[in-house]
C-alpha cells in the first residue's frame, strides 16, 4: 500500500505548527515519517492573557496562515487532519468568532480543547509504550499558556492535569498564585502516593534545552545540569541568548521560564532526571487520526511511531 499523509494544526499561546506526517499503513513495520514542519511565532497568548482577546490584526495573521497551511495540506494530499487551539485561545473572549470566522474563509475547522484534553492528545503519541512497565512517571509539556502533568503507571496514562501555568504568562506577570498552589498540592500528593522515576519532557523549550546541555542520544537530562544550564541562561540577556545559542527570539525570551517549570516538578516529585524525547500535540493527534483511518479502513496491524 502506498503511504497516506495526516496532518495536525496546533494553535498554541507562542506558536502555530503545522506537523504532516507519511504513513505506510498495513504491515508490522508500518512507521510514520515526518514530511514537513512549519512553526510560526504568532504568540497569540501575549494578547490573550494581557487583555482577555486577541485583536483585530492578529486575527487577520491567523487567517492568513490558516490558508498557507490549508495549501501546503493539499500540496501533500492530506487524507485527514485535526486542528487544535489550546491556552491563549480557551481564554480569548473573541476565540469562538474568531473559530467561526476561520471556518468562513478557510472551511478549516478548529477546535478549542480544554487542559485535560491536550493532555490526552498529547500522551497519545505513545511514547509510553517504550517505558519500564514497572516504574512511574510524570509527563509534563509546558507551553506558552498552561503546563500538563500526566501520571504515567504500567505504561498507561492513569491521570492528567493542566494548570495555567506556562511561559508567555509568566513572561507577561499574568500566572496566578493560585495556580502555583494548586500546582504545588497536587504534586506533593503525587510524591506521597507514588515513587517518581523519571520526568518526561516535551515541548520545544525541553528539547532545546536537551540539546545545549549536549546529552547524548539515549541519555537522560540530570536535573543538576538543567539546573546549572538555567543559571548560565539567567545570566546573559535575549539578545545574548540568541547571539550566543542561535536560538530564535521567540524561545530566548522564555526559555528559562520554561527551564524554572521544569525545575519546579522535578523537584516537587523528588525526581532526578528528565527524558525528552521530539513530540509533542501535533504527534499526538496525528496518532489519533491514524486509529481512526485504520478502524475505517480495516487496518489489523498497529503503526510504530518514530
Amino acid at each position: 500500500m502506498n503511504s497516506i499523509h495526516f496532518a495536525a494544526i496546533d494553535i498554541g499561546s507562542n506558536a502555530v505548527r503545522l506537523l504532516i506526517k507519511s504513513i505506510v499503513p498495513g504491515n508490522s513495520s508500518d512507521s510514520f515519517g515526518k514530511v514537513l514542519m512549519v512553526r510560526v511565532p504568532l504568540r497569540l497568548g501575549q494578547e490573550s492573557f494581557v487583555s482577555g482577546k486577541i485583536s483585530s490584526e492578529k486575527e487577520k495573521q491567523l487567517i492568513r496562515l490558516m490558508k498557507a497551511y490549508k495549501q501546503l495540506m493539499k500540496i501533500y494530499n492530506v487524507v485527514d487532519y485535526r486542528a487544535c487551539a489550546t491556552s491563549a485561545m480557551r481564554e480569548a473572549k473573541n476565540s469562538s468568532a474568531l473559530v467561526k470566522e476561520i471556518r468562513k474563509e478557510t472551511n478549516l475547522h478548529v477546535e478549542i480543547v480544554n487542559g485535560q484534553e491536550e493532555a490526552s492528545i498529547i500522551y497519545e503519541s505513545h511514547f509510553g509504550d517504550s517505558l519500564n512497565k514497572e516504574l512511574y512517571f510524570l509527563y509534563v509539556d509546558v507551553g506558552g499558556g498552561s503546563t500538563e502533568i500526566s501520571l504515567i503507571e504500567n505504561g498507561e496514562l492513569l491521570e492528567s492535569k493542566s494548570y495555567d501555568i506556562g511561559t508567555v504568562r509568566l513572561l507577561n506577570n499574568k500566572v496566578k498564585n493560585v495556580e502555583y498552589e494548586r500546582m504545588r498540592y497536587d504534586l506533593t500528593e503525587l510524591k506521597e502516593r507514588y515513587k517518581i522515576n523519571d520526568i518526561i519532557g516535551s515541548g520545544g523549550n525541553i528539547i532545546k534545552l536537551n540539546t545545549l546541555a549536549k546529552v547524548r542520544k539515549n541519555n537522560k537530562l540530570s536535573l543538576q545540569k538543567l539546573e546549572e544550564l538555567n543559571e548560565v541562561l539567567k545570566q546573559l540577556t535575549v539578545d545574548e541568548r540568541i547571539a550566543n545559542y542561535k536560538m530564535k527570539p521567540d524561545r530566548a525570551d522564555i526559555i528559562t521560564h520554561a527551564a524554572d517549570i521544569y525545575i519546579n516538578v522535578a523537584t516537587a516529585v523528588g525526581a532526578s532526571h528528565f527524558i525528552v524525547p521530539s513530540i509533542g500535540l501535533t504527534d499526538g493527534i496525528i496518532h489519533m487520526l491514524y486509529m481512526k483511518w485504520k478502524e475505517k479502513n480495516k487496518v489489523e496491524e498497529p503503526a510504530v511511531l518514530v
